[in-house]
């Protein structure tokens, strides 16, 4: 291989000032720059324009296509959401004279009528002021609901009813310490999804209800509890079986072309035809032959559609969700891309892992996969090819920030964003009760 020397040309050693005013510009321009892009995720949020190509929230697009944290992505959703009812904080943001830091900080507590406070302490201090401040005065607000939660307390109740339909209805209420402790568990449950609920918002993306995503939560933690119980002698299979639940089926339902519409579960509820091939790509068959009056001639031995070893295989293979742009690694089902049941074979080369939600999506949403080269290829409902990488088009450079700052208006210099700040300590206890007195 020949090499080839790289010439660098280093500029001349420039005055310390003049390099540092030239940092502190250039930073208050990418604040504004900033500002305008909370603005545009919060419209491609609402518009749910990454709603097309099946992911899952608006953060899961920003970390495909613009290689941000899946947490830091969900910041900025959230942060972007929150500024549409901040217009002082969203003015200073946008002429470049506050941080986004600073600015992430405020949005966890502010409000039309304290935001001009926190603006004073964000302007006269750091980062670091702004978030001690912050801290502190949720310390305190925490402090004032726990001298109301006895009367919770007493009130607690969880209750159940089966509708008409076979659906479950709960209801319930809970202490905060009970209610704290679900909460937590439901985080968990529910992954990086609702990270930015440590934050005082839920989930800020318009993919789905947020009371849907908890009943899906919900029902993942009473899954990993059955797999996990030993109450009852059961023992949790590694790719197997998260819990058990009895559908009751025939393969005419199971059949892509079958004359089924429906499945039967042992509670008496009854699932679609589409959600029964999805169960039913990977889990436990019992073979029951029964006669017209419904009376068990023959029960055969209970087997696995997908044997522990090919699972485990295809885990090492996929290492979680293969739906472009999807990062879950847990909580996934192994999917027949045709299923056993119009006579597609359970081997690696028919097998795929995706994640429930999109599992769903390919089964009751309409979406198609297809192999193509030993590799898969998603669709949409409406015939369009998902992209199995993110867009590569050019989208300018940070150098180009200060002209269009200018063009619209915004001056920026070397002092925009420099704060007030000489060096004097903060009273926290006189600024948490400047931030109180707001209210």
């Amino acid at each position: 291989m020949n090499q080839y020397p790289i010439a660098i040309a280093l500029s001349p050693a420039r005055d310390l000032a003049a390099l540092e005013d030239e940092i502190t510009e250039l930073a208050a321009h990418i604040n504004a720059a900033t500002y305008r892009l909370l603005t545009l995720i919060r419209e491609y949020d609402q518009r749910q324009g990454w709603g097309g190509g099946g992911l899952k929230s608006c953060a899961h697009w920003l970390n495909w296509k613009c290689g941000i944290n899946l947490g830091a992505a969900r910041e900025k959703v959230r942060v972007a959401h929150a500024l549409e009812n901040l217009p002082q904080i969203s003015s200073a943001l946008c002429h470049g004279r506050i941080s986004y830091s600073k600015v992430r900080a405020m949005t966890r507590v502010a409000t039309e009528q304290n935001e001009d406070y926190l603006l004073m302490i964000a302007n006269h201090g750091t980062a670091s002021h702004v978030e001690r401040l912050v801290r502190n005065y949720r310390k305190v607000k925490r402090s004032d609901a726990l001298q109301r939660d006895n009367q919770f307390h007493a009130l607690r109740e969880l209750n159940w009813y089966i509708d008409d339909d076979g659906s479950y209805v709960f209801k319930g209420r809970m202490s905060p310490e009970q209610g704290a402790r679900i909460v937590q568990a439901l985080d968990a449950a529910m992954g990086t999804l609702h990270e930015e609920q440590r934050n005082t918002a839920e989930d800020v993306s318009a993919e789905t209800p947020v009371a849907a995503k908890r009943a899906d939560a919900l029902e993942r933690i009473a899954e990993t509890y059955i797999a996990h119980s030993s109450s009852d002698n059961t023992v949790a299979i590694k790719g197997g079986d998260r819990c058990t639940m009895h559908v009751h089926t025939d393969i005419s339902t199971l059949q892509a072309d079958g004359g089924g519409a429906e499945s039967e579960l042992s509670s008496g509820g009854h699932v679609s035809a589409e959600t029964s091939r999805r169960l039913a790509c990977d889990c436990g068959v019992v073979h029951w032959l029964e006669n017209a009056s419904g009376t068990a001639l023959d029960i055969g031995r209970r087997t696995r559609s997908i044997p522990p070893a090919i699972r485990r295989a295809l885990e090492r293979r996929d290492s979680g969700c293969r739906f472009p742009g999807c990062t879950a690694r847990h909580h996934v089902d192994a999917h027949h891309i045709q299923h056993w049941a119009d006579g597609g074979e359970t081997r690696l080369d028919n097998l795929l892992l995706l994640c429930r939600h999109h599992h769903r999506l390919v089964h009751e949403g309409g979406y198609g996969l297809a192999l193509e080269s030993n590799e898969p290829v998603f669709t949409t409902p409406d015939g369009r090819l998902i992209p199995s990488g993110p867009d590569r088009r050019f989208s300018g450079n940070v150098f180009a920030l200060s002209t269009a700052n200018k063009r619209q208006q915004i001056n920026i210099d070397a002092g925009t964003l420099v704060p007030l700040w000489y060096g004097e300590n903060m009273d926290d206890g006189m600024a948490v009760d400047g931030l109180i007195r707001r209210e």
